[in-house]
């Protein structure tokens, strides 16, 4: 067996219709999918799917995802200011690594996002 990629990431929400809002309208996020009648939409972010659901009817528990999901942007600065423009708060101020830029924020049910940018070549060991 070879794992090859990430097909999509469980983003649990509490209310379908905020969360429809929030990542399609506030993170500009397209939508690939949207089943309201299985409790579920999915919004593409150009490397992995976010499968957006109502946790407690597909069957486990709501508890928001408290490890941040690194968001991918060519300028943390500009795209914090839009995000901040449309309502979003975010946690700090944004922190330069000395690798990349992150900035840290929530959707309205609590799951933790950042967005970020790495401005230094990434190496690798082993």
């Amino acid at each position: 067996m070879t794992v090859t990629g990430v097909d999509f990431v469980t983003v649990p929400t509490q209310d379908l219709d905020r969360a429809i809002e929030f990542f399609g309208t506030t993170l500009g996020l397209e939508r690939s999918v949207y089943r309201p009648e299985r409790n579920f939409a999915e919004f593409e972010t150009g490397t992995v799917t976010l499968s957006v659901v109502v946790a407690e009817k597909m069957g486990f528990d709501f508890a928001p995802t408290r490890n941040p999901l690194a968001l991918h942007v060519d300028d943390v600065a500009e795209a914090r200011a839009t995000l901040e423009s449309r309502g979003i708060e975010f946690a700090g101020d944004t922190l330069d690594t000395g690798v990349c830029h992150m900035a840290f924020f929530a959707d309205p049910d609590g799951n933790a996002f950042m967005l970020h940018h790495r401005y230094a070549k990434r190496v690798t060991t082993g």
